[in-house]
């Protein structure tokens, strides 16, 4: 009787560490290899360079800052124009970049152009 209990047991056990053993192994939708990633002496994991580049997009770096952008900065962004600029401005400060709908600041269309350019930073 407790032979075959804990003979199941480890049976699931097996089960259960092969399938984390092959989740780990699984590449992801992007089409990564299967490759482990690699570390350096401190521990920490290497990324492949190409990985990187695909992962952080471009625009991330220049965020817009509505909390503190100039006239002319905020009119760079598609869709914004001389009078908008103004009303953001009038605005501030903003907790979240979505307030500029709430606030009837922008249109639902001109903010889902932009919202991956903006962000809304607190002091």
């Amino acid at each position: 009787m407790y032979r075959s209990i804990t003979a199941l047991i480890a049976i699931a056990l097996l089960s259960v560490s092969s399938l984390s053993l092959a989740a780990d192994k699984k590449p992801d939708a992007a089409g990564a290899t299967a490759e482990p990633a690699k570390t350096t002496e401190k521990g920490a994991v290497k990324k492949k360079a190409g990985a990187a580049a695909k992962s952080k997009p471009t625009a991330q770096a220049k965020l817009v800052d509505i909390n503190s952008a100039s006239k002319a900065e905020l009119m760079k962004l598609p869709g914004v124009s001389d009078a908008e600029a103004d009303k953001i401005i009038a605005g501030r400060p903003y907790l979240t970049k979505t307030r500029l709908v709430t606030k009837n600041i922008l249109s639902m269309d001109v903010y889902q152009g932009l919202k991956k350019l903006i962000i809304a930073r607190q002091k």
